[in-house]
């Protein structure tokens, strides 16, 4: 590493530091683009299959026990939910993905919902796509990157439960989905593994979105 990589790191983890220790709060949720906030602030959405741990991942990372609803019935999550970190930075939840058991009117209703804020939401920089590590990708896992290559939205995927693997298979799901993202132009490189539980790749989490905002 030289010298001004060294400087950018420190730059960048202090500024990680400083944008997770500012308050998170819920903002409000949205079930129709025309109720999306009118603000500049930078938005980091997150998606995922319904049982993907997202709520989990999203409190870890906001620091905050119960911000996120953590359900046991997976789709639960029927709108955009916005949620305010410090004055620079939105985090958006978003409706979760491939649980056949939702009505197909709701189902449809959040599709719809999720196509129209992704074509045109200049503020949001990039999509963490949550990936259950015990099982990698997942055929709707795969249909979202397709959309998301199509809008030309920035993508990365985030492996989430990577405490419930033993660590020769997360390594190998590391590099299978690292090989998956090659062929999708709009999909970040680097693939992140996270624990909700024991904390691990939070810190990482921090610094990808820290240098987006």
């Amino acid at each position: 590493m030289t010298a001004a990589d060294d400087a950018h790191a420190r730059e960048l983890a202090a500024r990680a530091q400083a944008l997770f220790k500012a308050p998170a709060d819920f903002v409000l949720g949205v079930t129709e683009v025309a109720s999306l906030p009118q603000s500049a602030r930078v938005e980091i959405a997150f998606a995922g299959r319904s049982n993907v741990g997202k709520s989990s991942l999203l409190n870890a990372l906001l620091g905050r026990r119960s911000l996120a609803r953590v359900s046991n019935t997976p789709g639960r999550t029927r709108e955009l939910n916005y949620f305010s970190v410090g004055e620079s930075l939105f985090v958006v939840d978003m409706p979760g993905y491939g649980y056949a058991k939702a009505p197909k009117s709701l189902v449809k209703g959040w599709t719809e919902l999720i196509h129209d804020y992704l074509r045109g939401r200049p503020q949001l920089k990039r999509v963490m796509l949550l990936v259950d590590s015990r099982h990698g990708l997942k055929s709707s896992d795969r249909e979202i990157m397709t959309m998301l290559d199509k809008a030309a939205v920035s993508y990365q995927a985030v492996l989430t439960k990577a405490d419930k693997p033993k660590s020769g298979d997360l390594a190998q799901v590391i590099r299978e989905t690292e090989d998956a993202l090659r062929k999708h132009p709009a999909a970040h490189p680097k693939v992140l593994a996270t624990s909700a539980v024991e904390g691990s790749g939070i810190e990482d989490l921090r610094l990808a979105i820290a240098e987006l905002c």
